[in-house]
């Protein structure tokens, strides 16, 4: 076989499809972030139909080049809680805003076997989306995120995702320095808010995209 590695991830996609779909999401396999960046914008997207997008904080959002191809989007209005241009105050009511999308991007933290959405949170605003309020919510997700079980999750999430994003943001926590959860009382933790989604509802409400690859943290 001339690429066992990247067939060994299509049938461990494939079946975690089955899983999440079995969950009532909606559920897509891209084989790379160009392709996901595609089928958003040629397949996802033009059935939703959305006035309004907006997105919160998500490394494989920006890596599939879907944060500069939406900001260009003509006919759709974009709040873009990446612009560094506003104030803090003005940021935080533009996140507020934008729980009212029609369409709403996120990453996933971890993605158990058994189909569940695992997400940890600094303000709520991505997880709160994740929830309730956009229309529709599509959750991008590299093979990278996958881990058997809860367990597996919140140990992924509280000592790799959060303190690889703590370094990438100049958070001032402990976890900079030790690489590991220390349950801080920082001002600048970033560990606020947990959500595990079993399922999505209404039924494919929440749109998973797959990536057979491994991207973001």
């Amino acid at each position: 076989m001339k690429d066992p590695a990247q067939h060994y991830w299509s049938l461990r996609l494939a079946a975690l499809k089955k899983r999440l779909e079995a969950n009532n999401f909606k559920v897509y396999v891209a084989q790379d972030a160009s392709a996901a960046g595609k089928l958003v914008l040629e397949e996802i997207l033009p059935a939703l139909k959305p006035k309004l997008i907006s997105w919160g904080g998500s490394m494989t959002f920006v890596e599939t080049g879907l944060y500069h191809a939406l900001k260009e989007r003509k006919g759709t209005e974009i709040l873009d809680t990446y612009d560094q241009k506003i104030s803090a105050k003005a940021m935080l009511e533009r996140r507020r805003q934008g729980l009212l999308a029609d369409v709403y991007f996120t990453g996933v933290n971890a993605l158990t076997e058994c189909g569940q959405l695992v997400n940890l949170d600094m303000y709520g605003n991505r997880v709160a989306a994740l929830t309730f309020g956009p229309r529709h919510v599509v959750a991008l997700a590299g093979r990278n995120k996958i881990v058997g079980d809860l367990d597996d999750a919140l140990f992924r999430i509280k000592n790799y995702a959060a303190p690889t994003n703590t370094l990438r943001l100049d958070k001032k926590t402990p976890c900079v320095k030790t690489g590991f959860c220390e349950d801080c009382v920082s001002p600048d933790r970033i560990c606020n808010t947990w959500t595990i989604t079993e399922k999505s509802l209404p039924k494919g409400r929440i749109k998973v995209v797959l990536i057979n690859q491994d991207i973001g943290l």
